[in-house]
């Protein structure tokens, strides 16, 4: 009789310590990067798109990001340039996704209120991490 073979599975918790604001605009992201830098005193660069890897190849997404010693913020287009899924599937009717990772009073509430006084945003909102099954595009 052959010996039974024990497989393990590792299974890895991540700790998410960011936030993500959800971003309905017109707005092209070059131009929705140059509001927030004007009005957060920021300096959102574009960076070569974000891959994520799929079960049957890549999708690419727009990605503008900025770094300080406390902070870091990256804008990502939920759009792929190609025919896969939203970076957020969960949340299809947002254009742009806003990930904060903050040490000082760079907050998701005051990211939203500040994106709702910019021109042509026509809707800013908190994503409930706990929500969200595909969470881990946010890891890199």
């Amino acid at each position: 009789m052959p010996a039974k073979i024990r497989k393990n599975k590792l299974e890895i918790e991540y700790s998410y310590d960011f936030e993500l604001v959800g971003i309905r605009t017109s707005l092209k992201g070059y131009k929705l990067a140059w509001h927030l830098n004007q009005g957060m005193h920021t300096r959102l660069v574009r960076q070569p798109d974000y891959e994520v890897p799929l079960s049957k190849g890549s999708a690419w997404y727009d990605h503008f990001s900025w770094r300080s010693p406390l902070n870091a913020l990256h804008l990502f287009r939920n759009k792929p340039s190609n025919q896969a899924p939203e970076l957020l599937p969960e949340f299809p009717h947002f254009d742009y996704i806003l990930m904060t990772q903050s040490e000082e009073s760079l907050s998701g509430n005051r990211l939203q209120e500040y994106l709702r006084k910019v021109p042509s945003v026509e809707w800013a909102a908190l994503i409930p991490l706990s929500a969200l099954k595909s969470k881990e595009n946010f890891i890199f």
